[in-house]
């Protein structure tokens, strides 16, 4: 990567949008008042790795946009905002999938939780002896109003909630089970003179994370205790769903019956979104539980046998929690760090993936395999990355890989050209970082010869290669890329034909094949390799490079060129296996800088287009339009930082220059989903959060940028 310096922008002219592109480095280091993981004097972070105080809680309109997310390790979580007041459909203390079913489900919707005194004496300020730690939105108010005790909120590094009321204190801490699916909900009392009583309201959906619930017939009230004490029952609210276990840990508490409906709970952000956002949730009693001051109570909800010690249970994977804390890496913000682990999951048949983002996503190969070198690889955890890259090849359809992963092949959606072209670079990404030759020869290579061959004959999705070795794929009703989008059936982002970063990808195949072909001594097949390269990259050039504005088309279709100016361009210059020249990098790296750059990432089309969005709102359909029209994709800014130091070499100038640009997003988690970095965001300033609160892409190619920056000072 290192070279000659570029002369820089300042050596070119400015087209006519460029007025309406911000500073991407106007942010740099700026954090909000609530974000910045607080540091001890040597250095080492200390716990919490956040902490909201009440002046921002009250903010109800901040408040409500800042959620949290917990994650079992199998593809399922808890998630709700840092007032506990759901907004979404999606939010819940227990949403997981089951057998039989790939779909997630909200099982526990939240509980209802209240303090009560247990004498004459009030507990409160203002003399009142029972006080609300819950909060709900219902059509025109909330109910009831617990954020009125709320002192702060804490990431420690799971969630925790601080209450106050006169001189009692009640902290609620959540964690989900790795490995199960399970959550645990603590509450731990300190202060005061007399025992309070704690009242835990469980409120179910048992329904799809997508779909609504409301008040029927056909549901199942009853429980059934599975101890005498009435702290361990079941309830299977329908015969289709599996059944929840709520366990309760405490000196002194069961669990008591009182079937009721809770009518019309709103949803904010689904309204806003353009969705319906109401429901009904169903509770089938509570848990009264009397504690002293220092005495603690911990629930548990699981879709299997409640564990035997919840509070063994409870310190062991709080330790587990505060151990990774503390393996912070030089340079990488530890929010960062921690919350790409919450994308790592295992199947039900114990192969590894990469969930593609919460709350709504699930496992898709094109942010697989994106993902892995971020998520896996900069974390120096190569033996998962080829483990997931193993099992992915048994997908292998036609040279195919899944768009969505199902349980099994005939299960998957196969609607993606790219998913196996990124695999192929993920492979080599694997083979770079230490990865096992033999896997890579025997496995690997195999499959990736699979790929080659099945798009140079021809395959699914109108995927072929023409006269000149590049690949054309899609027509005017599949919409194949990873700009996808379709309305009323209409791609919004037509990119039928030949697309530049696909072809890209796809000489990196061919130059990659011929290397592994040419170092296992097979100079016939290195040979044939090479052929197919050199006539794709002298193709490439002729199609895709624009000599006079000095930029990559984005598309190439029967001649006719789509000269939008676009991100993909920058995958292409960003590719090590490249046709391009380090001067043509350097052209794309400064177009981009001028039309593309935001704070947040790279626009998905120039301001000056006529097709250009600037904000990412609305309905679904006001959404899909803008989706590659001009919304920034965070995840695309590894892609930028690695053209740039290939254009411009690993000068300390230039690193310098990224780095800043990446202490940017540093304030960005904790906004939206905290410890992750959104979906999407506007195009236009302020470049508003958009999309999931968390996205494997956008953690990962951060995480991948902040290595190849400290590769490049290192060298």
């Amino acid at each position: 990567m290192r070279g000659t310096h570029y002369s820089g922008p300042g050596a070119r002219t400015q087209p006519p949008c460029a007025e309406l592109r911000t500073n991407p480095w106007e942010l740099a280091g700026q954090l909000p008042f609530d974000s910045a993981p607080r540091e001890s004097k040597n250095g080492e972070v200390n716990t919490p790795l956040l902490r909201i105080d009440r002046d921002r809680l009250l903010e109800l309109d901040l408040a409500l946009t800042r959620e949290w997310l917990e994650t079992d390790g199998r593809g399922g979580y808890a998630s709700s905002t840092v007032l506990m007041c759901p907004t979404r459909r999606y939010h819940g203390l227990l949403v997981s999938s089951f057998p039989g079913s790939d779909k997630r489900h909200v099982f526990l919707s939240r509980f209802e939780e209240s303090v009560h005194a247990t004498s004459q004496a009030p507990i409160g300020r203002e003399g009142e002896s029972s006080f609300p730690l819950s909060m709900a939105r219902y059509p025109g108010s909330f109910h009831p109003h617990g954020h009125k005790a709320l002192e702060s909120f804490e990431l420690a590094p799971f969630p925790r909630f601080h209450y106050r009321f006169g001189d009692v204190r009640v902290t609620r801490s959540i964690q989900s089970l790795k490995g199960q699916a399970a959550v645990l909900v603590r509450y731990d009392v300190e202060g005061g003179d007399e025992p309070i009583e704690l009242r835990l309201r469980a409120l179910v959906a048992f329904r799809e994370a997508d779909a609504l619930t409301f008040e029927n017939v056909d549901l199942h009230p009853e429980v059934h205790y599975l101890d005498n004490a009435r702290r361990v029952l079941r309830m299977r609210p329908y015969d289709g769903l599996p059944p929840m276990t709520l366990a309760l840990a405490a000196p002194h508490g069961a669990f008591e019956g009182d079937p009721v409906w809770y009518r019309n709970l709103e949803y904010k952000v689904d309204l806003e979104r353009g969705y319906a956002g109401r429901e009904d949730n169903f509770s089938p009693g509570l848990f009264r539980v009397r504690l002293a001051p220092g005495e603690s109570a911990i629930v548990c909800a699981s879709l299997e046998d409640a564990p035997q010690d919840l509070a063994e249970l409870w310190t062991r994977c709080e330790r587990e929690r505060d151990e990774l804390a503390q393996c912070a890496r030089p340079g990488v913000p530890l929010q960062l760090d921690l919350g790409a682990d919450d994308f790592l999951y295992r199947t039900r048949d114990g192969r590894r993936g990469v969930v593609a983002g919460f709350p709504w996503f699930t496992e898709w190969g094109r942010d697989t395999f994106i993902s892995l070198p971020g998520l896996l690889l900069a974390r120096g955890r190569t033996p998962w990355c080829g483990e997931i890259l193993s099992g992915a090849a048994r997908f292998l359809n036609r040279g195919l890989l899944p768009n969505v992963f199902g349980a099994q092949p005939e299960t998957s959606h196969y609607g993606s050209v790219d998913a196996a072209l990124w695999y192929a670079r993920c492979v080599r990404s694997y083979e770079l970082a230490g990865g096992d030759p033999s896997l890579v020869q025997r496995r690997l290579r195999p499959a990736l010869a699979e790929i080659a061959e099945n798009y140079a004959r021809g395959t699914l999705l109108g995927i072929t290669c023409d006269a000149g070795g590049l690949i054309r794929a899609g027509d005017g009703r599949i919409n194949p890329t990873w700009m996808d989008a379709v309305v009323g059936g209409v791609a919004v982002t037509p990119r039928d034909g030949c697309a530049v970063e696909l072809n890209a990808l796809w000489y990196a195949l061919l130059a990659y094949l011929e290397e592994l072909a040419a170092r296992a001594g097979d100079t016939r097949e290195a040979a044939q390799w090479r052929a197919r390269k050199e006539l794709t990259g002298r193709s490439f050039l002729e199609r895709f490079w624009l000599a006079e504005p000095r930029y990559l088309a984005d598309t190439w279709k029967d001649g006719v060129l789509d000269r939008s100016v676009r991100p993909n361009m920058v995958i292409a210059a960003a590719l090590e296996l490249s046709p391009l020249s380090r001067a043509q990098r350097a052209d794309i790296v400064h177009r981009a800088e001028l039309e593309l750059l935001t704070p947040r990432g790279l626009r998905t089309l120039a301001p000056c287009e006529r097709e250009y969005r600037g904000r990412f709102h609305g309905g679904p359909e006001e959404r899909d339009r803008a989706y590659h029209q001009g919304t920034v994709w965070p995840w695309l800014t590894g892609f930028y930082c690695e053209a740039a130091l290939r254009a411009h070499g690993g000068g300390a100038e230039v690193v310098a220059r990224l780095r800043a640009y990446l202490r940017g997003f540093e304030g960005e988690l904790a906004t939206h989903g905290l410890n992750h970095v959104s979906e999407v965001y506007d195009g236009d300033p302020p470049h508003r959060p958009g999309g999931c609160i968390a996205q494997a892409w956008s953690t990962a190619e951060l995480l991948r940028a902040h290595a190849l920056l400290e590769e490049a000072g290192r060298s």
